[in-house]
């Protein structure tokens, strides 16, 4: 399995041994599993994120009918627009 070094400064690494040794595990374990977490919760948030996308595209009718404020006027969907 691949390995990758990682560098803590010196009250770092001795906070993450001490949260080891609280939660009775290594520190290897606590780096890996909180890499993990952050790893699941980035591809929840991006594929949260892409059904948010597609729901809203596919009711872009609906949400321009009830927020009709919030729709941009055609002066502004014009401006940078070329001839």
């Amino acid at each position: 399995m691949p390995a990758l070094n990682v560098e803590f400064s010196d009250r770092e690494l001795e906070d993450l041994r001490q949260i080891a040794k609280e939660r009775g595990t290594s520190m290897k374990a606590l780096v890996r599993e909180a890499a993990a977490a952050d790893i699941a919760r980035h591809r929840a948030l991006k594929e949260g994120a892409a059904a948010f996308r597609q729901f809203f595209a596919s009711h872009a009718d609906e949400f321009a009918a009830a927020f009709p404020e919030d729709e941009p006027s055609a002066a502004a969907r014009d401006v940078g627009r070329v001839g």
